[in-house]
């Protein structure tokens, strides 16, 4: 199943603000009941084992309305673990219902934070909105920004994925998200494609992971200064 480009309607900012949010509310479903809040949790909680950390600061880029970096926040606490998250969107209209943390509107390819501002830089569900070039230059701005590793939450493409999908489209409430889910599949990586763009980063390493229900995880690490 080749890769197919398709405008997302979330993106095309014409949709009415109610139905933005009808919209996102379907992708926090989404998020807890397929996979979106276990693969950030799983993928942090690699980080935790290569570094140590007690206490991540954690920038969610694309994340909306903060409701994957807050589950894995409730799950990582369980075990001791504090995540204070900043979610970043594009947009104000996507961040009105986050009430978690710290919430921007800002740029994913020129990040507007210094250098080593965050523990780790992450995103769900965001990567497949992206070119390869952007996923390189997004991923090295996101290295810029950590101090130890770049997270990605994203779909994995398939036929079967695809079929899926369609079929489960009568649990969504919005008609927006009939549509975008399906083209977030056509538009998504293989676990190949995504491996062999990471690879053309300034990341140290790449760590790439398959996860629930046709979900994947990458870990793009910073390298050590010299």
């Amino acid at each position: 199943m080749n890769r197919v480009v398709m405008q997302e309607l979330l993106d095309t900012d014409s949709c009415r603000p109610d139905e933005v949010e009808e919209s996102l509310a379907d992708l926090r479903f989404i998020n807890k009941a397929f996979g979106g809040v276990s693969t950030t949790t799983k993928l942090l909680r690699k980080v935790v084992s290569k570094t140590g950390l007690r206490q991540i600061s954690f920038l969610d880029v694309a994340g909306a309305s903060g409701d994957v970096a807050a589950g894995a926040a409730k799950e990582l606490a369980k075990s001791g673990l504090a995540l204070s998250p900043t979610i970043m969107d594009r947009a104000f209209d996507h961040l009105a219902a986050s009430n978690q943390g710290v919430a921007i509107a800002g740029n994913a390819l020129q990040l507007p934070f210094k250098d080593g501002s965050f523990d780790v830089v992450g995103c769900a569900l965001f990567a497949h909105h992206l070119e390869p070039n952007q996923i390189v230059k997004f991923v090295n701005e996101a290295l810029r920004v950590c101090r130890h590793a770049c997270i990605i939450n994203d779909l994995r493409r398939s036929r079967l994925h695809l079929l899926s999908v369609l079929a489960g489209r009568a649990l969504y409430r919005s008609p927006i998200t009939s549509h975008d889910s399906a083209a977030s599949v056509k538009r998504a990586y293989t676990r190949r494609e995504l491996e062999h763009t990471l690879g053309l980063t300034s990341a140290a390493s790449i760590d790439i992971s398959s996860h629930y229900l046709f979900r994947m995880g990458a870990i793009a690490w910073k390298k050590r200064a010299q």
